[in-house]
């Protein structure tokens, strides 16, 4: 009988800061009741819905969606102006999801926030603010091929491809960012 390998360390916790993180133009905070109304409309969007397996009814929202939504750990609120625009999530990928056990990139904006790098200005700092408490700590990304924008944002933070598959009956790109090559 071959020997079975020991499982490696657990990777660490993802810590979370005590504070927002600011940039020249948005800040990235823990999510408030304030949000509620925002999170509805981010997630009803039928132009945010495309890529991600389609809106949801409003209403169903309305309903379902807690009194602040999106408090936890891995989600940040992007901030402009006092008023939410989207969501930038870290979080640890599942064992059977491209880079299994890797912290995982993710984000949402509001349609009237597209255009303007605000996705970019938004991941970068998360990216920074992560690469700062978890040094050398690779990140993974993952989007549908036929979402050039999200292609286009993964190369300009530094992602670079390891690999495209088939997934919700629709070709996917997945990516890696490593703080060390990414500052040089």
């Amino acid at each position: 009988m071959p020997d079975i390998p020991e499982p490696g360390p657990s990777p660490a916790p993802i810590p979370w800061p005590t504070d927002p993180i600011r940039t020249e133009r948005l800040v990235l905070r823990e999510a408030g009741a304030g949000d509620r109304g925002r999170f509805v409309e981010l997630f009803a969007s039928p132009e945010v819905g495309v890529y991600v397996g389609g809106a949801r009814p409003r209403g169903e929202l309305e309903r379902a969606m807690p009194a602040v939504p999106g408090q936890r750990p891995g989600l940040f609120v992007v901030d402009l102006d006092g008023v939410m625009i989207g969501m930038v999530t870290l979080d640890r990928q599942d064992a059977e999801h491209p880079g299994g056990g890797k912290a995982g990139l993710g984000y949402l904006f509001l349609p009237e926030a597209w255009g303007y790098g605000y996705a970019a200005e938004a991941c970068a700092a998360a990216l920074g603010w992560f690469a700062g408490v978890l040094p050398g700590e690779p990140v993974v990304l993952s989007t549908r091929t036929a979402n050039e924008r999200a292609l286009r944002l993964a190369a300009k933070l530094g992602f670079t491809e390891v690999e495209r598959f088939e997934a919700y009956r629709t070709e996917q790109w997945s990516g890696v960012w490593s703080p060390v090559t990414a500052s040089g």
